[in-house]
């Protein structure tokens, strides 16, 4: 399927849940509960309750439990949605930092930036733009996270390049994404739900950590969730995979 095709497959379903008060999440049946979903991924009940209008139960992780982000550090969030994990990192990051959320979802920015005002948040800024082409300068952020979206590009490669060009020596990226333990049918990979619910798209495990080393980051496997496979996407051969990635000095 050609590129373009499935960011639209995308960016229609993310929009229909960005305008769904019921917050339905791309791996559950629409409406699965968002705040079900973010426990057994790793979330707080504090964290859940920050912004809870944020939390639309999409991530197949917590990215942020396994980051350490610093007061005044500048964090980017690849396919941020809502805001809810730019919102949770903009607490630890202080005044002196700054979080941008990049997302190609029109109704998710405008989504997010609402959050933002109504919460406070001065120290966010959200962007629309594709993660394979980012809206930022060379060697900017200090960190870059990732929740279960890397999957949804078609093309992966260029996605860890702009993350490692956007990131100053020895920046960090800290990703929770899906990827497979066996490979997908052919109609598997052409389902439109398949490819916007986090599953078509994705790639073997190996094939995904290559294409992280290939982009020139020290990598780092966190942690591994194949359960979550039973959880919430019906059995398939895949994982929750968190990494870490260095772009060394």
């Amino acid at each position: 399927m050609k590129s373009q095709k499935i960011k639209q497959i995308v960016k229609e379903k993310y929009g229909e849940i960005a305008r769904d008060s019921c917050g339905c999440s791309c791996n559950t049946s629409c409406c699965g509960s968002a705040i079900d979903i973010s426990k057994s991924i790793g979330y707080s009940e504090e964290e859940i309750n920050l912004v809870p209008e944020a939390n639309l139960g999409l991530g197949c992780g917590n990215p942020l439990a396994l980051v350490e982000i610093k007061s005044g550090e500048i964090v980017l969030d690849l396919g941020s949605g809502a805001g809810f994990d730019a919102f949770l990192a903009a607490k630890k990051v202080g005044n002196d930092g700054k979080v941008i959320g990049v997302d190609m979802t029109n109704e998710m920015i405008e989504k997010a930036r609402a959050n933002a005002k109504k919460y406070g948040y001065e120290n966010v800024e959200f962007k629309l733009g594709d993660i394979e082409s980012l809206p930022l300068e060379d060697d900017s952020v200090d960190v870059v996270i990732s929740n279960c979206v890397i999957n949804l590009a078609p093309d992966k490669d260029k996605v860890f390049s702009e993350a490692y060009r956007v990131l100053k020596e020895g920046g960090r990226m800290y990703v929770s994404d899906i990827v497979l333990l066996k490979e997908l049918s052919e109609k598997q990979k052409k389902d439109d739900d398949l490819i916007a619910g986090c599953v078509g798209g994705a790639l073997l495990k190996d094939d995904y950590l290559n294409k992280i080393e290939k982009a020139g980051f020290k990598l780092e496997i966190l942690s591994e969730d194949k359960d979550i496979s039973k959880r919430q996407y019906q059995g398939i051969a895949l994982e929750s995979l968190k990494i870490r990635g260095v772009k060394e000095r």
